[in-house]
């Protein structure tokens, strides 16, 4: 049996308050039942030892029904600096049965290396290949936010279908996913099943492997549904943020 999901908990990293840590009530972001997540992401493409010539983003439909990604986005921004979502954004469609995944090719580096399989969308998004923050929207206008020195509105939170905070970034799930390089991705456990509302427990590193819609789809186990819980919001101290080896993320 695959993990069953949570309504995503957005915790936010905004900064330090008179050297002491706040804790507040934090808005939850209800997923639709068996949503599709992002799976993988990988930001070192066509950088200095990068096995890949792009960055990626993979997304995965943990549900039991087919999931239209018509109308949604891919949107990006830097791990803890001042540009918006709307800066960073890929646009998707089609649909996505079972267990299937969406490969989103993005920006390639200066350093040829490996292709990507055969994508299923593509966009210019330039991520950072060690930290930043990528949202999976339920629209196509890109979001005038970033979670940080822009906080997202309630009716911003609720188009997010799912967040990615990974590195030294300051807008994620529970705790931010593991720090990444030019060599490794982070990968959604469990084949993209896992989802406990914490990036920081529910991603982990290895070699970058993208899955398209051609992959064998891979169904999870059990009712997939989320289940809403209580949630806040955390301020620690922000971190710097974390360039590209060869080339800056789209936004700063």
């Amino acid at each position: 049996m695959r993990a069953k999901s949570r309504v995503p908990a957005i915790f936010v990293a905004a900064g330090v308050l008179i050297g002491s840590i706040a804790v507040l009530t934090s808005p939850s972001v209800a997923a639709t039942p068996g949503a599709v997540v992002i799976s993988q992401v990988y930001g070192g493409g066509g950088n200095s030892g990068a096995p890949l010539t792009n960055d990626y983003v993979e997304l995965f439909n943990r549900s039991d029904a087919p999931v239209s990604l018509d109308g949604w986005s891919v949107q990006y921004t830097s791990a803890a600096g001042t540009g918006n979502f709307a800066s960073g954004k890929a646009g998707l469609a089609g649909t996505l049965a079972p267990g299937q995944y969406h490969l989103l090719q993005l920006a390639a580096g200066t350093t040829p290396s490996g292709a990507l399989p055969q994508p299923d969308s593509t966009g210019s998004i330039n991520m950072s290949g060690t930290a930043g923050k990528v949202a999976l929207v339920r629209s196509a206008d890109g979001l005038a936010c970033n979670g940080s020195s822009t906080p997202c509105s309630d009716d911003q939170l609720a188009l997010l279908a799912d967040l990615v905070g990974y590195g030294g970034a300051n807008f994620f799930e529970g705790s931010p996913a593991p720090a990444l390089t030019n060599a490794t991705g982070a990968f959604r456990k469990g084949g993209g099943c896992a989802d406990t509302d914490d990036n920081g427990a529910d991603f982990e590193t290895a070699a970058p492997a993208p899955r398209n819609s051609a992959t064998t789809a891979d169904p999870c186990g059990g009712d997939p549904s989320p289940t809403p819980t209580p949630t806040c919001l955390l301020y620690p101290s922000p971190s710097p943020r974390d360039p590209k080896t060869t080339r800056m993320p789209s936004s700063a």
